[in-house]
């Protein structure tokens, strides 16, 4: 059922409550791939009932961004979400979540100082407040994100836990192409030549792997490699490679306990972003 209104969203709820049944949120931007249908496909699993939502937030896009540009293809998600087992897919319009003379805004300090953060300083407020409407709203027992923006999930669960929100965050793998390639809805920015050059990402996060699985514990030594590897191809441009701390994303630069290896490269015109953790 495709639902653009708060209200109906609410009415729905408050029914699938009134019979006991538990409710899973998968929050999406939307032009869903296998890495979104992966998260449908395990709240479908864990809850009796699933909204997912389907919304381009402007508020977590900075100026010279690509909110007009980004890829929407709304017929085209409801039918995965409907052949995932989804219950309803929530696409309101951006005055429905953003009346007019909206003020109020959700930021969080501290995990948001670094890595995407830096570069893109309105991102996590517009996350921050889109995601905490959504919980308000469908009121979910459990809420799915991908551990592919790994910044954005503990973003959320510093949020859910400093504000008391009663929702269990779920963090759940990268999903890959064949060739190694973290699925994302910018990927159809990539020319032939570019969706090639993009590789670098997943090479450069499997030889940082492979160092640190041989014992390397110098963070340095960690991100000089995957910088060299990335610098090496003529389409890449990095923002940023580097080591924080897995939990509150501050730097930190040796391999003592758990930490997050993220990276955000340009391919092109085109930012995508890619990591993994080491436990």
């Amino acid at each position: 059922m495709l639902e653009k209104n708060i209200t109906g969203v609410r009415e729905t709820v408050k029914a699938w409550r009134s019979e006991g049944l538990s409710v899973g949120l998968v929050p999406t931007m939307g032009y869903l791939h296998e890495g979104h249908k992966s998260l449908i496909d395990r709240a479908v699993r864990e809850n009796d009932r699933v909204v997912v939502s389907v919304f381009v937030n402007p508020m977590q896009f900075g100026p010279a961004e690509d909110l007009e540009t980004y890829p929407r293809d709304i017929e085209a998600d409801c039918r995965l979400c409907r052949a995932a087992g989804a219950d309803v897919v929530f696409h309101p319009e951006v005055s429905e979540m953003y009346p007019k003379n909206f003020t109020s805004f959700v930021d969080t300090t501290g995990v948001t100082e670094e890595l995407c953060g830096k570069s893109r300083p309105v991102h996590f407020r517009g996350v921050c407040t889109v995601v905490s409407k959504l919980f308000h709203i469908v009121t979910p027992d459990r809420a799915y994100f991908g551990q592919k923006d790994a910044q954005q999930l503990a973003v959320i669960r510093r949020m859910v836990r400093d504000l008391n929100i009663n929702v269990e965050v779920v963090g759940c793998p990268i999903i890959r192409e064949a060739d190694g390639l973290a699925k994302s809805s910018r990927n159809t920015y990539l020319s032939a030549e570019e969706r090639q050059a993009a590789l670098v990402l997943s090479r450069a996060v499997n030889a940082g792997k492979e160092l640190i699985a041989r014992g390397e514990t110098d963070g340095d030594a960690v991100l000089q490699k995957m910088k060299a590897l990335i610098e090496a191809e003529p389409l890449a441009k990095i923002d940023y490679v580097e080591m924080v701390r897995r939990d509150t994303m501050e730097i930190h630069r040796t391999v003592d306990e758990p930490v997050l290896v993220a990276l955000a490269v340009y391919i092109g015109k085109t930012r995508l972003i890619d990591n993994f953790i080491w436990e």
